[in-house]
């Protein structure tokens, strides 16, 4: 396999065990860099495997079916990989607030829906993801969880 292809391999386990609907969070153990770099436009940025894992954990604390999947083939060039992928989940659990806009949190157990889409580029050097850079629909999150009023 050329090194675009196992690149691809370890983004695939990644959406599919860090992202999907059952999350195995020692996914970030085995093929994060020890100072990964996780970052969305609708969260705080992320670095390091314990602030990437407990991140995963509270957004599931507060989205319990959060999930998220591809919508297309994956490109890879060199040490990059791009993926363009939609999820979201239902706020029944744990309050929320870990978005940039400084609104208020969500109350515990809101039912507020989201679903939204994005792309994300990853980093991947000798195995291990180094950095993913993603651009969400934050906006459409944040008014589908009535942070931001639509127009």
């Amino acid at each position: 396999m050329s090194k675009e292809d196992d690149n691809k391999a370890v983004v695939v386990r990644w959406f599919t065990e860090f992202w999907g609907k059952d999350v195995n969070l020692a996914v970030v153990d085995e093929i994060a860099a020890p100072d990964m770099l996780l970052q969305y436009s609708l969260h705080e940025p992320r670095r390091g495997r314990e602030d990437i894992k407990a991140f995963m954990t509270d957004f599931r604390a507060a989205f319990p079916d959060l999930n998220f999947w591809g919508t297309a083939d994956l490109i890879a060039e060199g040490d990059y990989v791009v993926g363009q992928w939609e999820g979201g989940g239902t706020h029944t659990g744990a309050a929320f607030d870990d978005v940039l806009s400084g609104y208020e949190a969500l109350p515990a157990g809101s039912g507020r829906k989201m679903h939204f889409t994005g792309t994300t580029v990853l980093k991947v050097i000798d195995g291990k993801i180094v950095e993913e850079k993603g651009l969400d629909d934050g906006l459409t999150a944040m008014t589908q969880l009535g942070l931001v009023k639509a127009a």
